[in-house]
């Protein structure tokens, strides 16, 4: 007995879409509720992330966030599942907190080219500082204490690991210039740290 070959168009059928692709064309297509969903994911996916970020900063959280929720909705047409879309957000609030350290650093008058040697030596223990848990409330203290270019520079350089090289291609300025402000920054860190003790 004979079967006969099914009839196909030819064309495979395309894969269902994911949970992440229907949310997102229900948004495109500006459905309320979609929209709200789309909203708190990504406000439970980034509030953390911006603000162990901008600490001791912490007034400054929710106005980054509003940014990258805006940011992260105009640019959903382009987003193509190429990685998950957390990860995806994630990167934008990446990008957006690398662009507010370089703006409020590029605002500030990086110091000159001088002699002060002092001024320029390493503090050996201060990335154990920063790593060390039992430490992290009197750290932030610090910290706020710090103009703000210094504590950002700082934890630029620390926190998130961005080079001086890295920290000047983004904000335009020398390398040079950005290894005297992270010195400087180290230095009053330093002193502000010392002067805490009981």
């Amino acid at each position: 007995m004979r079967t006969e070959p099914s009839i196909h168009s030819g064309a495979p059928s395309p894969p269902p879409a994911t949970h992440e692709q229907q949310l997102v064309q229900a948004v495109l297509a500006k459905d309320r509720k979609s929209t709200a969903e789309f909203v708190d994911l990504c406000t439970d996916w980034i509030y953390g992330f911006v603000r162990r970020r901008l600490m001791p900063r912490a007034e400054l959280v929710e106005d980054l966030m509003q940014e990258i929720l805006f940011a992260a909705w105009q640019a959903l047409p382009n987003f193509r599942e190429e990685a998950s879309l957390r990860s995806w957000i994630l990167g934008i609030a990446r990008h957006k907190v690398d662009d507010y350290y370089r703006r409020r650093i590029l605002e500030t008058d990086l110091p000159e080219d001088d002699d002060e040697a002092e001024e320029l030596t390493v503090i050996p223990d201060f990335e154990e500082q920063l790593d060390s848990a039992m430490q992290q409330e009197r750290i932030q203290k610090t910290l706020a204490g710090l103009p703000e270019a210094y504590s950002l520079a700082l934890l630029w350089r620390y926190r998130d690991e961005k080079s001086a090289r890295e920290m000047a291609q983004l904000t335009g300025n020398t390398e040079k210039a950005m290894e005297r402000l992270l010195a400087r920054a180290r230095q009053s860190f330093r002193r502000r740290w010392n002067d805490g003790r009981p």
